[in-house]
């Protein structure tokens, strides 16, 4: 077989095994046997120089682009007619009907009365993209509808998209690109620079230049309509639906199909429910009509379709005044701004704080004192400021603080951010630092808390992480709130720390860039402290998910005189770090079974339940399939729970888990 032949027929089992393995999350192979057949191609392609264009290899290649060129989408990219309550719906419904009934009444090819489409809302980006001879050959987002910015080597990180297809004519089709909130609390642990909010995330990484950080934020993607199609046309939104899960492109699982307007309201409320246990963000409901000849003859306003509408739940965003900035100093000595709000009501909850990335977000979006600033709330975390809205009052400028607010040192500059470099006496370098070391994922010291560890700073002195288990009875007891009760506990809550599991050691040391993931991949990988402190570069980089960034920081905090110093000092204390190899009870329930879980169980995150499953020896994947053993249901179930009942799969209810665990 000829070189060539052998890399196409790699490549058409590779990108069968992607599907499998990250569209239905039902791996075919192990990963030992993926490596091999990747690294033969990688091999021929280096053989031969020549490098397919939908070869997995090059789902990131090439260099960071100079700037995003101009794409003209081959059918435009509507935008939606909005509804924020009921009576704006019923009055859609009763247009589309009332223009239904005209056309029936002047033409004998009769239309149906409206079947409607509910489909979710997704709150990320749209991406359009373009198959061509079965290729990819372009990606673009929706910029004005008909003209977007080229991102092809953005999207090609999205490891759910297909690189070739079994279509060979020309296609555009429209989906969203989203950042999961599972993707983003990962990887807001392993790096410095927290993300905020995943909608966001997904939008910066899909409009930054450089791939590789694209790529990073391990997108995903869903698609929901063909904009442009040569040589087919379909006849009902759920036939072009199902064209595009023939073609291995991914689409959300949810798809309801109602015969009434009444239906959609009760799924709207269904959804507004539902969206809160959902890996994605999701802002509303999409309802479209099925009828693809309905479609054609209700046709477009100037702006929007007339057969579709989105229904947004409640804004989660509002205005108010910005009544001053407090800059704070982190664990790292990096300071950072906080925007101090008139209290504004968002979302059920009043907010009188919200996040100011640095000094050039501020710059960026033209924040002043006294301005009136637009925040946006998502997933109970902390609004940020989007922007600015006119106001007539006068707005002042927002000073940049040269030497830092909690002890007076000069700030330096890296970049966007600024830093308090005196990491011997700035108090709140310090205190953040302990309260880390201490922390349940850490060394778990109960007690030792942040209003503890600022009173320890202040009242005894304690500066320095080793100096904790020097504490002795007398520094605690004549402290106020601490009684002989409270001191016993924390003094042997600080003793009991000192028996600790690897990984939560490397995390408790504030390794920049290393979060709890990170921590147990290090351990796992290496089994031991010195192993670590040891390690080379090159070899962290071959760890899953530890980049150049991540590997620079690990090894130049080892080869900190200081730093190395005070873990000497933390050993010579007693601290012994223990790495402990993971066993799995072998008689267990779940026990080399493969287990899906849907719904809510009280208690239990769905993270929860996957370590729980896995402890016990079993795989959890995200589809059902006849390879599954076992389907978790928890309240509010979704589509896997029918699929189950249909592939008669056993099905774990509550009652029954808790007797398991």
């Amino acid at each position: 077989m000829k070189k060539t032949e052998r890399m196409k027929e790699l490549i058409d089992k590779l990108n069968d095994l992607n599907y499998y393995y990250y569209t239905l999350d039902d791996p075919k192979v192990s990963d030992k046997e993926y490596d091999k057949l990747y690294d033969e191609l990688v091999k021929l392609e280096k053989d031969t120089g020549i490098v397919y264009s939908y070869s997995p290899t090059q789902r990131v290649g090439g260099e960071a682009l100079d700037k995003f060129e101009k794409y003209i989408h081959r059918g435009n990219l509507w935008s939606l007619d909005k509804s924020q309550n009921i009576e704006e719906l019923k009055n859609w419904d009763k247009r589309v009907r009332r223009l239904i009934d005209d056309y029936n009444r002047d033409n004998e090819d009769k239309l149906p009365q409206p079947t409607y489409i509910a489909e979710y809302k997704f709150d990320g980006l749209t991406i359009n993209l373009t198959y061509e001879n079965g290729e990819l050959v372009q990606g673009a987002t929706r910029g004005n509808g008909i003209i977007g910015e080229a991102i092809l080597p953005q999207v090609k990180t999205i490891r759910t998209l297909p690189l070739k297809i079994p279509f060979k004519g020309i296609m555009e089709i429209q989906g969203e690109g989203l950042m999961p909130l599972s993707a983003l609390e990962e990887y807001n642990k392993t790096h410095e620079e927290p993300l905020k909010n995943a909608r966001n995330a997904a939008a910066g990484a899909l409009r930054n230049l450089d791939p590789k950080v694209t790529k990073e934020r391990n997108l995903i993607a869903y698609f929901y309509n063909i904009g442009y199609i040569e040589g087919k046309s379909f006849e009902t939104h759920l036939e072009m639906i199902d064209f595009l899960k023939e073609n291995r492109l991914p689409v959300n699982n949810y798809l309801k199909i109602c015969n009434s307007i009444d239906e959609v309201i009760k799924e709207i409320e269904y959804v507004n429910e539902k969206r809160k246990s959902l890996d994605v963000l999701t802002d509303g409901v999409v309802i479209k009509i099925n009828d693809m000849k309905t479609r054609e003859v209700l046709g477009y306003t100037l702006k929007f379709p007339r057969w579709a509408i989105a229904y947004k739940f409640e804004a989660e965003e509002t205005t108010t005044k910005l009544l001053k900035v407090q800059w704070n100093v982190g664990r790292t000595g990096k300071v950072t701004p906080t925007a101090i709000l008139e209290p504004v009501e968002i979302g059920g909850v009043t907010v009188r704080r919200a996040t100011l990335n640095n000094w050039d977000d501020i710059l960026r979006k033209k924040v002043r004192l006294n301005s009136r600033v637009l925040i946006r709330r998502s997933n109970d975390v902390i609004p940020e400021i989007m922007g600015t809205m006119d106001t007539e009052e006068e707005t002042y400028p927002i000073g940049k603080p040269e030497y830092c607010p909690a002890c007076g040192s000069e700030l330096v500059h890296q970049g966007v951010h600024m830093f308090c470099l005196n990491s011997l006496t700035c108090k709140p370098q310090l205190v953040s630092r302990m309260v880390h070391f201490a922390s349940r994922d850490a060394m778990n010291i109960e007690g030792f808390n942040e209003k503890t560890a600022e009173q320890l700073f202040e009242e005894v002195n304690l500066v320095d992480i080793p100096e904790i288990y020097e504490l002795k009875y007398e520094d605690l007891i004549g402290l106020e709130r601490f009684g002989d009760k409270k001191t016993n506990n924390l003094l042997n809550a600080i003793e009991n720390s000192k028996k600790t599991t690897l990984d939560a050691f490397i995390y408790a040391l504030g390794i920049p860039n290393v979060g709890r993931r990170t921590a147990s991949d290090l351990a796992d990988h290496f089994k031991s402290l010195e192993n670590i402190m040891n390690a080379k570069h090159e070899e962290l980089i071959t760890i899953p998910d530890i980049g150049d960034i991540i590997a620079e920081s690990i090894v130049e905090f080892f080869h900190d005189p200081k730093l190395l110093e005070g873990i000497e000092k933390l050993l010579s204390e007693g601290v012994e770090p223990i790495y402990e190899e993971e066993n799995t009870i072998e008689n267990s329930f779940f026990n080399e079974k493969t287990v899906v879980i849907t719904g809510t169980i009280e208690g239990y995150s769905r993270r929860d339940l996957k370590e729980i499953v896995e402890s016990m020896g079993g795989k959890v994947t995200g589809s059902v399939s006849k390879n599954t053993d076992y389907v978790i249901v928890g309240e509010n179930p979704g589509s896997k729970y029918e699929k189950a009942l249909d592939l008669e799969i056993e099905i774990i209810d509550e009652e029954k888990l808790r007797t398991i665990i």
